[in-house]
């Protein structure tokens, strides 16, 4: 076993005296140790029930022979750093949570490892790690929260967020507001809609890399619970057969991810966190294979923001292997992969059907004959630029409008509370891409009070930033070259004439080749706001040349 080098032979009788220390009886010690890493905190509320589903897990590793070990991973909400300082900290925790969970599995040499994650940056940094230390690996995540209820119907994080751009033009009541706050997140677990983290959790499913319903039970179902018993036992079943991350995430696993992302719906920080990952494994994959792979892929769920339904809904109708399934009929997917469960792709979603087609649509119904992410390129994004298709209203989906320009955040928001933005408009923030923020913040602030205010027909957003999962309307981000390295978002002056044409995956605004060389040499470079720190030097580590709005963005 690996873990023989700390307990194995007369040489580490120093390491098991450390192991006598923290209580390990000799029968621990010779069977293998399993690392569980744990994100549980209590400032998460996707977080706040992880040590039910770690115990479990304990549970169900040491009834089929092992010892589980638990160590930490630290998570940050993106609900609670949203719209200030704290949200340019939250895409630099992925690279955190990988290097550190690298290391206390390389330093303690386990056998094996039992990941419990849940919400945005620890599936991706979680799985970054396990496709590096490659030891056989099974994610369980905390699951997603229940929808809440207001007026009879069901609502999500981003019911409140959008509340917020009614409230302030007196749409609703403060009273109103209070009870949007009060009973839209109304239990544990990550934030109800097809945002970030569900959608990390359902492509972790996807990938093979977590049991079948990871992504969907709900976190406060006892179902919850046996899963995590589950995953525990089931991780002895694969460090026995030597099934490793690397077995599991192919290239093939990853184009079935890509063709998932499509069919579901998912965030478009996906696009973010799966080239990473398959960086990790020594797979590379491009803005052209995206594309590629949506215009064969038919959209069969509109989950919030995009619709009205959850994924609470989606776990009853069937779950991920039932849209998996459905898929399958147009043979999009690779289903001789080996997975964690030690089946096929084809053995688990054998069977599995649709038992709402209001919650996943049939391949002969589907919301689009196209995939519900799109990738654009064009003047104004050379390198490509990312849009939740999906989420996106039909009239917005071609759209010609003045460009609003703003070099950040708080200065587009003031703008939009202030009544400056008006229908027709493209709000441009700038300067909030990973290295010129530093660290790529969310813009779901903004988009949620286009929304409010009633424009997200008639008005469109673009930055080199990113957007939360619960954003919906032309929310355009991810743009590459960012602003801070003199990517042509830069160089976008108030009034000029942008074009979107997100059918045909083209963003541009009509200046010509030579103004934009006048342009380019007057531009100067802008200090990032942070400039000291663990930000500032993972800001310094993105190449100027980097296509991080897309592409892995380096870790150090």
């Amino acid at each position: 076993m690996r873990s023989d080098v700390v307990t194995k032979g007369t040489s580490r009788a120093p390491q098991r005296a450390l192991f006598n220390a923290l209580g390990f009886t000799k029968e621990e010690m010779e069977r293998p140790l399993i690392g569980i890493v744990s994100s549980k905190n209590d400032i998460v509320p996707g977080h706040m029930n992880l040590d039910k589903i770690v115990e479990a897990v304990k549970i169900g590793v040491a009834m089929a022979g092992g010892t589980p070990i638990v160590f930490p991973a630290i998570a940050v909400c993106d609900g609670i750093a949203m719209g200030h300082q704290g949200m340019k900290y939250s895409l630099a925790t992925r690279d955190l949570i990988a290097d550190s969970t690298e290391a206390m599995a390389m330093a303690h040499a386990f056998d094996a490892l039992v990941m419990v994650p849940n919400c945005d940056k620890n599936v991706p940094g979680l799985l970054m790690a396990a496709a590096r230390v490659n030891v056989p690996t099974i994610f369980v995540s905390g699951g997603p929260m229940l929808a809440g209820k207001i007026d009879g119907c069901k609502t999500s994080f981003s019911s409140i967020a959008e509340a917020v751009g009614e409230f302030n033009v007196g749409k609703i009541t403060e009273e109103k507001l209070e009870e949007f706050e009060n009973k839209c997140c109304p239990t544990c677990g990550s934030c109800s809609g097809m945002y970030t983290a569900n959608s990390m959790n359902c492509l972790t499913e996807v990938l093979g890399m977590g049991l079948g319903g990871n992504g969907t039970i709900p976190a406060v179902y006892s179902e919850r619970i046996r899963l995590a018993k589950q995953a525990g036992m089931k991780i002895m079943e694969l460090l026995g057969k030597n099934i490793r991350p690397r077995d599991i995430m192919t290239q093939g696993a990853f184009e079935n991810a890509l063709t998932m992302d499509m069919a579901l719906g998912c965030s478009t920080n996906s696009m973010l966190h799966l080239p990473a990952i398959a960086h990790e494994v020594g797979i590379e994959l491009n803005v052209d294979m995206a594309n590629a792979i949506s215009d064969k892929t038919p959209n069969l769920c509109h989950l919030a923001p995009a619709g009205h339904t959850y994924v609470e809904d989606l776990n009853e109708a069937g779950g991920v292997y039932a849209v998996m399934n459905e898929i399958n009929k147009l043979n999009l997917l690779n289903t001789d992969l080996i997975t964690c469960t030690g089946k096929t792709v084809a053995e688990n979603i054998k069977g599995c059907v649709i038992k709402d087609t209001q919650v996943i649509r049939t391949i002969t119904n589907p919301y689009s004959t196209t995939g519900g992410i799109a990738v654009l390129k064009g003047n104004l994004a050379p390198d490509s630029c990312v849009v939740k298709r999906s989420a996106v209203s039909t009239e917005m989906l071609k759209h010609e409008g003045p460009a609003r320009v703003f070099d950040c955040e708080e200065d587009a928001l003031s703008a939009i509370n202030s009544d400056e933005i008006t229908p027709g408009d493209v709000i441009v923030i700038r300067y909030e891409g990973p290295k010129g923020g530093p660290g790529m913040r969310e813009m779901l602030n903004p988009t949620s009070a286009i929304m409010g205010r009633g424009l997200g027909n008639s008005v469109a957003l673009i930055t080199d930033g990113r957007f939360s999962g619960a954003t919906r309307g032309a929310a355009i981000g991810h743009v590459s070259p960012e602003a801070a390295v003199g990517g042509n978002i830069a160089l976008i002056h108030e009034g000029d004439i942008i074009l979107i044409d997100i059918n045909a995956n083209s963003i541009n605004f009509n200046v010509s080749d030579e103004e934009l060389k006048i342009r380019k040499a007057n531009w100067k470079p802008r200090k990032p706001s942070i400039t000291t720190g663990y930000l500032a030097r993972y800001a310094a580590l993105v190449s100027s040349g980097n296509k991080g709005a897309i592409l892995e963005i380096p870790r150090f």
